[in-house]
């Protein structure tokens, strides 16, 4: 099986707070990038076809919040709760209800979601360190939706419903916290602990204020596999990226991306690529080369420039600054153009086999249903992806971005209720 090492994209080493999708790998890696996420492509193909004697383990990404962490310190053998912070150069945790009371920087929410968090994970009997998201503490609710009763929970953006009289409803209905645990962490202390995808909780105790889960995704290995007619159609669309690929120059390829990495980052991120592509998912259309023919990319960079940092200078000094900034790097960028609709045509093609991938995988009923709220109620979505993990415990998010990601910019959020 073809190695996903590179896709473990972490903002700390060894640590499991970043994923990025698939097809961003291009900008992310260059050429190497581009190449690790055909291979990606080509394993998962193999898995769903059945053609590989590898695992491939896949998890359903929960749309928990916040994130989670809880375990035992090894500095002093006490147990604590946290948020990312717990892998600060100075960790931030919780290892007392007073601790996260003398926290100014929560929230009253998040203090009593901590508190709860804090005093019923601790009887679990976590060894060693567990990262997870967190999906609901008192704020359940028992709501009519499509004609079923069910008991539901908003976390973030989706609204996860389970029916109420069913074991898994009274379950949750029952519980004081629900926690779906994805990651786990070893090491000698909290700075140099590594992070291994998935956690096995099968050693943690059952109590019934606890609701929780491992996130495995319950079907790979039965009837979420290809048809034949399946195969065939992810392998044309295999063979279309392989040529997409193949028209990217390597030497413009990595002038782009010294634009992107060196020129338009800090305080001008908004004119990068990845949020120019963004801003079609924000307006719910596709990623493609299409969109870019009604506004390029240099011709984006020079709007945001103009409106969005020249404008708002007060001297005509700071602004001439900024249009010699402006001019130089649009001039660099309209060379360029072919790279970027030659990057956007490949990124289409991954998107395309990623979707065959994930709509097989969403055909497989999972343990809640899933709901957005829109104007006047709500309406049936599914889970906000998944994560592939390979035998040597690195991983990949495949998210369907006009759903999920659409949903995410522009669906009411727990907080807007």
């Amino acid at each position: 099986m073809r190695s996903f090492g590179r896709f473990l994209k972490e903002s700390k080493g060894g640590k499991n707070l970043h994923l990025e999708h698939l097809e961003d790998e291009i900008l992310n890696g260059g050429i190497n990038g581009g190449r690790a996420a055909v291979n990606f492509l080509l394993s998962l193909r193999d898995m769903l076809s059945g053609e590989t004697s590898n695992k491939v383990n896949m998890t359903v990404k929960w749309d928990g919040a916040p994130a989670v962490f809880a375990g035992i310190d090894p500095s002093d053998g006490k147990f604590f709760v946290a948020k990312k912070s717990v892998f600060n150069a100075v960790p931030l945790l919780y290892k007392s209800i007073a601790e996260i009371d003398a926290d100014t920087k929560l929230s009253d929410t998040l203090k009593d979601k901590f508190k709860i968090s804090f005093t019923e994970f601790s009887k679990l009997g976590i060894k060693g360190v567990l990262q997870g998201d967190l999906m609901f503490t008192n704020d359940t609710e028992n709501k009519t939706l499509s004609g079923k009763d069910y008991v539901t929970f908003q976390p973030n953006t989706l609204v996860y419903a389970v029916e109420r009289s069913s074991k898994l409803g009274k379950s949750i209905s029952s519980a004081k916290v629900g926690v779906v645990w994805h990651t786990t962490y070893k090491g000698k202390d909290l700075q140099s602990m590594t992070a291994s995808f998935g956690a096995n909780i099968s050693g943690l105790k059952n109590i019934p204020s606890v609701w929780m889960d491992d996130a495995t995704y319950k079907d790979v290995s039965g009837s979420a596999k290809f048809t034949a007619s399946e195969t065939t159609a992810i392998n044309g669309i295999m063979s279309t990226v392989g040529r997409k690929f193949k028209k990217i120059k390597a030497g413009d390829l990595k002038t782009f991306l010294e634009i992107q990495n060196k020129t338009l980052s800090k305080g001008l991120a908004g004119a990068s690529f990845k949020t120019y592509l963004n801003s079609y998912i924000r307006e719910g259309q596709n990623i493609s080369t299409k969109g870019m023919k009604n506004l390029g990319y240099s011709m984006y960079v020079k709007k945001y420039f103009d409106e969005k940092v020249i404008m708002k200078l007060k001297t005509e000094k700071g602004r001439a600054a900024k249009e010699e900034i402006r001019d130089q790097v649009v001039a660099k960028l309209l060379k360029l153009d072919s790279v970027a609709y030659a990057i956007v045509d490949f990124m289409e093609e991954i998107i395309t086999a990623k979707s065959l991938i994930v709509n097989k995988l969403n055909s497989i009923k999972q343990m809640t249903d899933i709901f957005v709220r829109v104007d006047g109620g709500y309406k049936v979505s599914n889970p906000e992806g998944y994560v592939a993990i390979d035998t040597g415990g690195n991983a990949v998010k495949l998210v369907d971005r006009m759903e999920f990601s659409y949903n995410n910019f522009n669906a009411a959020k727990a907080w807007d209720k």
